[in-house]
């Protein structure tokens, strides 16, 4: 075996990791293994005899990739893509990462992101994160822990008259369940008779009004447009229960509730993108490892 070809193995070996780290950076497939595949060209243009530590170089190389990427989505405008990664490589990353959690990341700015996953995803030290986001060891350190409040957050307190957490969890579980199933007695039966729905022009079809009354013409409007439901996932916003729909793991619509006696007095729909643009997510308590 010459020298180009032990190189080859020792990569391949370190390929699934690799992997890993940049579907958790990017939170696409497709993105992800070209990454890989460029940290393997630059690895080729580099005498690997020089390198003490290869899984560490390749590490290295593949954040900055990543790094970059996520600093060239920041720079383009704020629109509503397409998704990069087909059905089946979606469906294995949201099993992988979570969908929340990839919503989630997407809000942290790049360098918290990376110093996030590289430290509390795969125990990267902060000695080595430093030079990857251009910061010093402290630095990197408030990078990741600034990234780890984020996706945490704090779940605030039930007011008076208000649903508790877990009580309010049920309600928007309950109703987000209906709403994947269609299942029209369901839905009322989680909506108040009363319920409003609000909705950004942007997430009705054209001739839908912004704003609808009772639970028969919210259940029967949720029960026709309400397959987007399969893609929705509870987060916080602001301390508060919200369902993030997310078909591709970035946020492009979100449901705010007002829950009730057990039930949903009333809900937004979000689907702005500078109202999106402009939300503080976090994870559910019980969505954090």
């Amino acid at each position: 075996m010459d020298g180009r070809e032990e190189l080859a193995v020792r990569f391949e070996a370190e390929r699934g990791r690799l992997g890993a780290v940049a579907r958790r950076m990017l939170g696409s497939t497709a993105e992800a293994e070209d990454a890989v595949q460029e940290a393997w060209l630059r690895l080729e243009r580099v005498d690997a005899a020089e390198l003490e530590n290869l899984p560490g170089w390749l590490t290295t190389v593949v954040s900055r990739i990543c790094l970059d990427v996520l600093r060239g989505r920041r720079t383009e405008p704020v629109v509503v893509e397409e998704a990069v990664d087909g059905p089946e490589a979606e469906a294995e990353l949201v099993e992988e990462v979570g969908r929340a959690m990839l919503v989630v990341l997407d809000r942290l700015g790049p360098a918290e992101r990376v110093a996030f996953v590289l430290h509390d995803g795969f125990a990267v030290p902060f000695e080595q994160i430093g030079p990857i986001v251009g910061r010093n060891t402290a630095a990197a350190k408030k990078l990741a822990s600034r990234a780890r409040q984020r996706v945490r957050g704090t779940e605030e307190s039930a007011g008076a008259g208000a649903a508790t957490g877990s009580a309010r969890r049920e309600v928007v579980e309950a109703f987000l369940a209906a709403a994947r199933g269609g299942d029209l007695d369901a839905l009322l039966a989680v909506l108040a008779p009363d319920v409003v729905r609000r909705a950004d022009p942007a997430a009705l079809p054209a001739g839908r009004p912004v704003l609808l009354r009772g639970a028969g013409a919210v259940a029967r409007e949720t029960r026709v447009i309400g397959r987007r439901a399969r893609f929705a996932v509870p987060v916080l916003v602001d301390g508060e229960l919200c369902a993030a729909i997310a078909p591709d793991g970035r946020l492009r619509l979100l449901l705010r509730f007002e829950v009730a006696d057990g039930r949903v007095a009333g809900f937004e729909v979000v689907a702005d993108p500078a109202r999106l643009a402009a939300l503080e997510l976090s994870l559910p308590h019980q969505e954090v490892s």
